[in-house]
């Protein structure tokens, strides 16, 4: 019997407005710096971000918020001079954790029993299976994988700050030591992997704006078996 009756109905015209949001952003390549992002539309973007699946549930990565001037200026060298770090209205740092250690893993596993109020034998089996095994890894290894994880922060980002009406440039055109220098990043056991300036575009000077988003099309993208 089906139960397709209990599924929620499709609502198409919000579906619609999501593909045109999508259609809405792109990288945009001149920020106007004096407009600045309200506070609840941050919020709501880095809650997006909070609200990523990570696997295993780690969320083995931290994001910045950066709006001080002085330091947007030291970043902005290390960025190949992208006008985005200084012009936007916030800049945010995604930061993955340099390594899976028996403490960050405990910490999650014990914040998951805490929040749900109790404890369960398989979860704890795969606990127990996780300190064996990832910490054992490789720091590099490790590195690697945490940072694919904050890239899925990251989209989800890219995505509430285009439903938000947040212009945002995705970057990883810059030096990521330098700026774990900048952000005493390595001393909290964390290194940068991307970077995304939020604010607003200014259209009369951006060249990409006005040129069409290219796509492959789907025959050539999805592949269905």
């Amino acid at each position: 019997m089906s139960n397709s009756s209990t599924q929620p109905a499709i609502d198409e015209p919000n579906a619609t407005k999501l593909l045109d949001t999508l259609q809405w952003r792109y990288a945009t390549k001149k920020m106007d710096p004096t407009r600045k992002v309200p506070k609840e539309k941050l919020e709501r973007i880095l809650e997006a971000a909070r609200l990523a699946p990570t696997s295993s549930g780690l969320q083995p990565f931290e994001i910045f918020v950066v709006t001080d001037a002085a330091v947007r200026e030291r970043i902005k060298p290390i960025a190949w001079n992208q006008g985005q770090i200084v012009d936007s209205s916030h800049l945010l740092v995604f930061a993955a954790w340099d390594d899976y250690t028996p403490e960050r893993i405990n910490h999650m596993f014990d914040l998951t029993n805490t929040v749900r109020g109790m404890k369960n034998e398989g979860w704890e089996n795969y606990r127990a299976m996780l300190l064996g095994s990832y910490p054992q890894r490789g720091s590099e290894v490790n590195f690697a994988h945490a940072a694919r994880q904050a890239y899925i922060g990251l989209a989800a980002a890219l995505i509430a700050a285009a439903h938000e009406e947040v212009d945002s440039t995705p970057m990883e055109g810059f030096d990521p030591a330098a700026l774990d220098d900048i952000l005493g990043l390595r001393a909290r056991g964390l290194r940068s992997v991307a970077i995304l300036p939020l604010g607003y575009r200014v259209a009369e000077e951006d060249w990409l704006v006005n040129l069409t988003k290219v796509r492959r099309p789907r025959d050539q993208f999805v592949t269905e078996v």
